[in-house]
């Protein structure tokens, strides 16, 4: 396993953390119900997706 010989300067460390982003999530709006929801899931508010109405994923948004 590789270990570095020397030590690394904080001006350095910092400027590689830096690259290190969160990116922001991706939302789309949902054909039925015009709110919004990610991509690929079901829609948190009316529980579609892909044309099919889904209640499990309807209920598990409205009780947490």
């Amino acid at each position: 396993m590789a270990v570095p010989k020397r030590k690394m300067s904080r001006s350095n460390t910092r400027s590689r953390r830096a690259n290190w982003k969160a990116s922001p999530v991706a939302v789309s709006t949902c054909p039925q119900c015009k709110e919004f929801k990610q991509p690929h899931m079901a829609c948190p508010s009316c529980g579609t997706y892909a044309g099919r109405h889904y209640e499990a994923a309807e209920r598990t948004e409205h009780q947490g």
